[in-house]
């Protein structure tokens, strides 16, 4: 019986040394050993063997990165403004030693840091800056709490601000100075497409009273050119009859005469606020101007036929 016992108890502790003295660290974790409770060295991940009783497993460190919930917490900010912020911290061990025996509680002294320093610096912004800005807070948040825990040998990757909850009622404030904004934008440039319509609408009329007033110039320039030929065939042909009259032609003042005669009386018949006209008039004298007309012709055509015949009948001279 007491053989037995004794060899249980041999087996018991010799399973006891083979397992304080093989040790094997798992991938992604380190290990610190410590000799009589001082730390001497770290395990890295594979199989390792330690003297039982003088070396033993101080501290099982995690290497990989880790995610670290920051609570919410009320802050004010510059201007007053009280606002809920939460977050989170992405980290990684670099030192195991330093992140086992530098610090007592590594998670929770980061998520303190991480929310004293959120407090700092959403406390020196104002509402619309810490609302607007958040890639500016996280990149001020990442650089002071990276330098805070390089002794604790521990890398800060990344802090992120999930969530700034402003209060209800300055929400409410808010989307009401928003709505007046876009309201104020939208009568702004209505307003201002008003004015350019205005604008080009006046231009037009501008170009439109120009072109016109061009066209009234080019139509009184042709008028005065239309009567300035008229005025110089008019004169043409009174220096025509005058000349007739002073080689004796009688019968070209009668043509003359007739020939105005009988446009006046159209333009007097054909005017458009005359519908019925009566007039005195000689009826002997327009007929005495036709005949002066009829006479002019008997002449022209019998000179012509006479200087055809003394062409004809003259004979034809020697050597042509």
């Amino acid at each position: 019986m007491t053989t037995g016992f004794l060899t249980l108890v041999l087996l018991v502790a010799g399973a006891i040394v083979l397992f304080k003295t093989v040790r094997m660290v798992p991938q992604g974790y380190e290990w610190t050993v410590e000799r009589f409770g001082k730390y001497t060295h770290t395990l890295d991940p594979g199989l390792h063997f330690l003297i039982p009783i003088i070396y033993g497993v101080g501290r099982k460190v995690n290497m990989m990165e880790q995610v670290l919930d920051v609570p919410s917490q009320d802050v004010i900010t510059k201007d007053n403004a009280v606002v809920r912020v939460d977050g989170v911290v992405f980290f990684q061990v670099l030192d195991a030693a330093k992140a086992a025996y530098e610090v007592a509680n590594l998670e929770v002294a980061m998520i303190a840091l991480v929310q004293t320093n959120i407090r700092t610096v959403i406390g020196s912004m104002d509402l619309d800056e810490s609302l607007s800005q958040r890639e500016a807070i996280n990149a001020q948040l990442l650089g002071v709490v990276d330098h805070a825990t390089n002794p604790w040998g521990v890398k800060v990757t990344r802090i992120e601000i999930r969530d700034i909850q402003p209060p209800r009622d300055l929400v409410d404030s808010m989307a009401r100075q928003m709505k007046a904004e876009r309201e104020k934008r939208a009568q702004i440039l209505e307003a201002e497409g008003l004015r350019q319509a205005e604008i080009l609408r006046a231009d037009g009329e501008k170009q439109a009273a120009v072109l016109e007033a061009e066209g009234r110039k080019e139509a009184a320039f042709r008028d005065a050119e239309a009567r300035e030929r008229l005025a110089e065939a008019e004169a043409k042909a009174t220096t025509m009859v005058s000349e007739a009259i002073a080689k004796g032609d009688v019968q070209a003042i009668n043509y003359f005469v007739a020939q105005k005669y009988v446009e006046a009386f159209k333009e007097l018949a054909t005017a458009p606020n005359q519908k019925f006209v009566l007039m005195p008039m000689e009826a002997s004298g327009v007929i005495g101007s036709i005949a002066g007309i009829a006479e002019l012709a008997k002449e022209a055509l019998s000179g012509q036929q006479a200087s055809t015949s003394s062409r004809r009948a003259q004979p034809p001279r020697l050597g042509e």
